[in-house]
This record gives structure tokens, C-alpha cells and sequence, in this order.
């Protein structure tokens, strides 16, 4: 049995299986609260999982292993941003978030402020961030399919792309929080148990000296001893100061961007208490430890026992190589066949249960935020408002996967380190600002959400991401203003800043409202009318 039959087999099953899954749920799904928390019925082991499940997407899985292979030390890096970005979430907003808010992220800053606008700039922020890091699994879902169903022709992976699409959107349509949760959960588990299993044939091969490992890897990857050490992606002389600028944009990016990521944001609603959001924070910072220590054999095995010459360009093949030629050299061809069909089904897994996940925060922001309570005012049902997030989940999946088309270039990891950069320009000075500082008004909340996310994408789309490279989107296209990657250098703060100029040039203040948030985000008490504006 060839490799590409095994891999659809083992897919079809996870998918069969999840479809049960979200079929189940939907029997369970009767209101907003179960669409969107999931009943709020969770323990913090599970959330803890599904956190994992959630975060360790396409990008940690494929990507990360991808850009260590190619990129040595300077990859490792995003491993260790997106690693420490959780004890950001963790210290700042976990617990708080969870206490002050019911569903969404707008919840907790409409409740002290004037609402429409608001709820306005929080759904469109929301929307544009859960897209840009659909992008990046889209682009990982087509990769895997070229690679392990021998699919070649653009077509074969466009189409790839729209059937993952099209999955995400039946996961959430039907199966809302509660068969997402689940969904997450097991992929967790399968996603935990591939990546140690490589690992362990890795290390194993090597006799558990990982010196050997990295000494292999530097030598095969054609770049000496420059593969260890810091500067072959970044800081290069080619690249000049940019290059350094562009690696601490970059972990700026990675490090505060998770605190204001929607997808994960609304998983800390979907808890009974405040004690089990920091319980299933502290689950979650552990299984994604775990596995960011796990990309550091996957990614240097994938340069020592691959080598640079057979992984593509953009990286996301490599995970799935090294599974393929680890499995022949121990097990021979028929086990590397089946590893590489198990981790291909991983991955599969990986892509759907993440993107599921973001079309449901964005989906819902759109439902919750825009259409209730901006367009409607509040004057309509829970049932009304149902129909509406499963009616935007088919457009923001139709959106994804149409912009995915362009970016399958791009390694995923890097794209997601995009949607972090806007997350930390949009939402957290927002979040920051609303739970902790007490003169924070409407127009300082709608000035850092709009001046964080469009400098965030403006810079991109002039950035050579865009065009201007190799590796672009347009790489026949040349419009490139700055030679910085990752904009989170400069519309992070700029974020903060118009936060700031917004609140102070404003005279709205009310005391007693950020007086009766402190209480709640410390205690919970009330936070189930939340939603009452």
C-alpha cells in the first residue's frame, strides 16, 4: 500500500471521526452560551488541552520545524516567542478576561465605554486577525497534500485548500464550541503523541547525544557552523540593521501577540471559573512547552537526516520528510510509509481542528459584536443571532480560503507571526488599557484598535511579504517600501500610542463603570451580565 493511500485513509478516518464528534455537539447546542462557550461546561485539563490543540497549529507543527531546518538557530527563535508569549497571556489577561467578559473580547471593553463603536473596531479587528493566521493553515493544508498525495499542479492544492475550508466551516456551523473544544482535544493528543514518537526515533538514532544531532544538522545544511549560531536569517550583512531590527520586530510580535489573539481569548470563556481559566492556562503552557522543545530535535533532524536540497523553499515540508526518512532507515520503506502517513494525518488533524477554532471567534465576533449589538442594537434573539454566526463562518471560510490561493509560498510559521504582530497592535493596547488603566475611554479603545491594526497591515502589504522577493506573494510585483518583514517594531507601539492620544483628547471618563470592572476582572462577580449593553 503506497504512502498516499495510507495518508488518505488515516485522514479520512480523523475526519469521519470528528464529523461524529460535531454531529454529536450539535445535538448538544441549543443556545448562545453553547455555541460560543461551549456551555461553559469544560474542566481546565480540557481547556488546557484545547488550548494546546488550539495554539499548536500548522505553523508550530510544520512551520517551525520547516524554518530550524532551513534557518538553524535564527528559527529556534520563533519556537522560544511563542513559548514565553504565554506567560504574557497568563500574568495579564487570563483570569481578568475571563471574569469580565462572556463571549468575546469586545464584551470587556464595551462594558465601560460607549458600545457601538467600540464592538465596531473589536469585530473588525477580530476578523482581520483570524485571517491572516487562516492564511497560514490554508497554505500548510496545500503543502501537505502536494507532498504526500503527489499532487503537483496548482489546481490539485487549490482545491485541497477549498475542501479543508469547507470542512472548518461544517466543524463550526454544526458543531459550535462545544465540537470544536472536542475536536482541539484530540487533535492535541494526536498531534503530542506524533511529534515525541519522531523525536524519539531522532534522538534514538543518534544515541540520545544531541551534540551529534546538531553537528549533522550544520553540516548538511550546507552552512557550517553558521547554522548554530545566530544571523542566518536575520542580522545578515545583506540585510544590515534591518535584518536586527527585523528579528526584534519579530519577537515583539511573537511574545505580546498571543494576549490578543481571538481564537484563544474565547477559549477562556468556555470555563465555569476564574480558578479553571488559570488552571487550564497552566495545562496549556505545559503541553506547548512540551512540544516547542520537541521542534528542536524535529527541525535539526529534518537538516541532518533530510538535508537542505530536498525540503521546498518556504519549509513546510520538512516535518513530514523527516517522519518518511526516519521511519525507512530504522523500519524500512513500509515503515517509513507508515510514519509518514501517521504525521500526515497529524498534521491534517492539526490544520482542521485550528482552523475551526478561528472561523468560530471570527464568526462569532461577527454574530455577537457587529450584528447584535451594533446593527441591531440589541433587538434581537439568541436564535436570530445563531443563524447569523453560521451564515458568517461560510464568508470569512470563503475569504480565507481565496487569499490562501496567493500565499502558498510562504512559509506558514512566518505567517502567522504576521497575525500575531496584529493582534499586538489591534487588541492588546485595547485589553491592556481597558483592565488597567482607569482614565480609558471609548475614543482611546476605537484609536488603538484602528491605529494598531491598519499600520499593522499597511506595513505588510509594503513589506516584501507582499512583493519585492522570491518568496512573496506577487514576487513578480515590486511595490516594497521597507525591507522589515514583520511590522510589530513599529505598529505595536504605534497601537499604545494612538491608545493613549485617543484617551487623553477625549474628555468622556467614567469612574464608576472602570470601578465596577476592577471588581469584577478581580473577583467575577457580575460577569454574566456583561453582555447586557
Amino acid at each position: 500500500m503506497s504512502h498516499e493511500t495510507l495518508s488518505t485513509i488515516l485522514f479520512l478516518l480523523f475526519v469521519a471521526g470528528t464529523l461524529a464528534i460535531t454531529f454529536w455537539a450539535s445535538r448538544h447546542t441549543r443556545s448562545a452560551t453553547d455555541f460560543y462557550a461551549g456551555g461553559r461546561s469544560f474542566s481546565g485539563v480540557q481547556n488546557g488541552l484545547a488550548i494546546g490543540g488550539d495554539y499548536m497549529s500548522a505553523a508550530s507543527f510544520l512551520g517551525i520545524a520547516g524554518i530550524i531546518a532551513l534557518s538553524g538557530y535564527d528559527g529556534f527563535l520563533y519556537s522560544i516567542g511563542f513559548l514565553v508569549a504565554w506567560l504574557v497571556a497568563l500574568l495579564l489577561v487570563a483570569e481578568l478576561m475571563r471574569n469580565s467578559g462572556k463571549y468575546t473580547m469586545a464584551d470587556v471593553l464595551a462594558f465601560r465605554m460607549s458600545p457601538r463603536p467600540v464592538r465596531t473596531a473589536a469585530g473588525v479587528s477580530t476578523i482581520v486577525v483570524s485571517i491572516f493566521y487562516l492564511l497560514a493553515q490554508m497554505v500548510g493544508a496545500g503543502a501537505l497534500v502536494g507532498l504526500l498525495l503527489g499532487v503537483t499542479s496548482q489546481a490539485g492544492k487549490v482545491w485541497t485548500i477549498i475542501g479543508v475550508g469547507l470542512l472548518m466551516i461544517v466543524y463550526v456551523v454544526f458543531g459550535g464550541m462545544k465540537g470544536t473544544t472536542w475536536v482541539q482535544i484530540v487533535k492535541a493528543v494526536m498531534l503530542m503523541t506524533g511529534a515525541a514518537l519522531i523525536t524519539l526515533l531522532v534522538l534514538g538514532k543518534y544515541g540520545f547525544n544531541l551534540s551529534g544531532l546538531l553537528g549533522d544538522a550544520a553540516t548538511q545544511s550546507g552552512k557550517g557552523a553558521k547554522f548554530l549560531i545566530p544571523g542566518l536569517k536575520y542580522g545578515t550583512e545583506a540585510q544590515g540593521t534591518w535584518g536586527k531590527i527585523d528579528l526584534i520586530s519579530l519577537g515583539l510580535a511573537l511574545v505580546l501577540g498571543t494576549a490578543g489573539l481571538p481564537h484563544i481569548l474565547i477559549r477562556f470563556y468556555t470555563v465555569p471559573t476564574a480558578r479553571e481559566a488559570r488552571k487550564s492556562v497552566l495545562w496549556g503552557i505545559g503541553i506547548i512547552g512540551v512540544f516547542y522543545l520537541l521542534t528542536l530535535v524535529l527541525g535539526f533532524g529534518a537538516a541532518a537526516l533530510v538535508g537542505h536540497g530536498k525540503i521546498d523553499k518556504s519549509g513546510n515540508t520538512a516535518a513530514p520528510l523527516l517522519a518518511d526518512e526516519i521511519g525507512r532507515q530504522i523500519f524500512g520503506d513500509v515503515g517509513g510509509t507508515i510514519l509518514l502517513a501517521v504525521i500526515a494525518a497529524v498534521a491534517f488533524a492539526t490544520i482542521l481542528a485550528v482552523v475551526a477554532g478561528l472561523t468560530l471567534a471570527s464568526s462569532s465576533s461577527f454574530a455577537h459584536d457587529l450584528y447584535a449589538h451594533v446593527f441591531k442594537r440589541g433587538q434581537v434573539t439568541e436564535g436570530q443571532e445563531l443563524v447569523v454566526a453560521r451564515i458568517a463562518a461560510f464568508v470569512i471560510g470563503a475569504v480565507a480560503i481565496a487569499l490562501s490561493v496567493f500565499a502558498q509560498s510562504l512559509n506558514v510559521a512566518f505567517l502567522v507571526s504576521l497575525a500575531f504582530a496584529v493582534a499586538a497592535s489591534g487588541n492588546l493596547p485595547a485589553i491592556l488599557y481597558s483592565l488597567f488603566w482607569r482614565r480609558f475611554n471609548t475614543a482611546g479603545a476605537v484609536a488603538a484598535i484602528y491605529g494598531g491594526l491598519v499600520s499593522a497591515v499597511v506595513l505588510v502589504i509594503f513589506s516584501p511579504v507582499v512583493s519585492g522577493a522570491e518568496t512573496s506573494m506577487f514576487p513578480d510585483a515590486d511595490f516594497h517600501l521597507l525591507p522589515l518583514s514583520n511590522p510589530g517594531i513599529f505598529s505595536i507601539p504605534i497601537g499604545f500610542l494612538c491608545g493613549y492620544l485617543g484617551t487623553v483628547l477625549s474628555k468622556e471618563y467614567n469612574a464608576s463603570k472602570y470601578a465596577e470592572i476592577e471588581v469584577r476582572s478581580l473577583t467575577g462577580v457580575g460577569a454574566e451580565k456583561a453582555t447586557s449593553l
